[in-house]
C-alpha cells in the first residue's frame, strides 16, 4: 500500500491486520452494550477490548468496495500502522456485515473489505493531544449527506494502550474502534470520513462507495 505522509510517500508491506474492538473508554457503557446484544442472541467478548484478527488483504485503498447482501456498513476509526518500527496514524473504514454480526463478530469483521485512507500522520506529532482529535463521518441518503458519526478520540480508549494491548508486529495495521452512529446502525451507499487535528489545523480524509451484490441461493 501505497501512503502520503508529511515527508513524502510511504511503501507499506502489510504483514497482518487487526481490528480492536469493545474499544470504548467508559466501560459501564460497554458492559450496557454486551449486555443489550446478549439479550438479542449476541455472544459476549472473551475480553474487552478484543483485537480481532482479519485477513490483511482485506485492507483496501480502492474507492470503491463490492459487499454481498443489504446488511452491511461502515464505521470511522483510527488506524495504527507500525512501519520500520516507528508508529503512523492514519484513516479507516470497519465494514461489517450486521446479519452475521448477530451469529459470529469475528466472522463479520472478516467478510467485508475494509477501506483505508491515503493520509498518515507521525504518531509522535499528535501524541500529546490524541483525546482532542475529531473523527467525522457522514453517509449518503436520500441523496443528500447526513452526518453518522461525530466525536473525538476522548470516547476511545487511549490508542497508546491499543497499541500495547495488540503487540503489533513490524508491518501490521489496526483499527482502533469508533463511535455511536447517529439515528442507529444502517447501510449507506456512500462514505466519506475524516479525522481532524485541531491543533495543527489538518485532517486525513477517506471516501468510498458501496457496491451491494446479490445474495444467490
Amino acid at each position: 500500500m501505497r501512503f502520503d505522509t508529511p515527508t513524502g510517500p510511504l511503501e507499506v508491506t502489510l504483514s497482518a491486520a487487526h481490528v480492536a474492538g469493545w474499544t470504548g473508554r467508559d466501560r459501564a457503557a460497554v458492559d450496557h452494550h454486551i449486555a443489550e446484544l446478549a439479550e438479542i442472541g449476541v455472544p459476549p467478548p472473551s475480553d474487552v477490548p478484543l483485537y480481532y484478527r482479519v485477513a490483511r488483504d482485506l485492507l483496501t485503498q480502492a474507492e470503491e468496495v463490492q459487499v454481498l447482501g443489504p446488511d452491511t456498513s461502515g464505521e470511522v476509526e483510527p488506524l495504527i500502522l507500525r512501519v520500520d518500527g516507528a508508529l503512523w496514524l492514519g484513516l479507516a473504514s470497519d465494514h461489517t456485515d450486521r446479519a452475521l454480526e448477530a451469529v459470529s463478530v469475528a466472522a463479520s469483521k472478516q467478510i467485508c473489505a475494509k477501506p483505508v485512507g491515503r493520509g498518515l500522520w507521525p504518531l509522535a506529532e499528535v501524541e500529546s493531544h490524541l483525546d482532542q482529535l475529531r473523527l467525522t463521518c457522514d453517509i449518503e441518503e436520500g441523496g443528500d449527506w447526513v452526518r453518522y458519526q461525530e466525536g473525538t478520540l476522548a470516547s476511545i480508549r487511549p490508542l497508546p494502550e491499543l497499541i500495547a494491548g495488540a503487540g503489533l508486529g513490524e508491518g501490521a495495521a489496526m483499527l482502533c474502534g469508533t463511535l455511536a452512529a447517529k439515528g442507529g446502525v444502517r447501510p449507506a451507499a456512500r462514505y466519506r470520513m475524516s479525522l481532524i487535528d485541531p491543533v495543527r489545523d489538518r485532517a486525513l480524509s477517506l471516501a468510498y462507495a458501496v457496491t451491494t451484490l446479490p445474495v444467490v441461493a
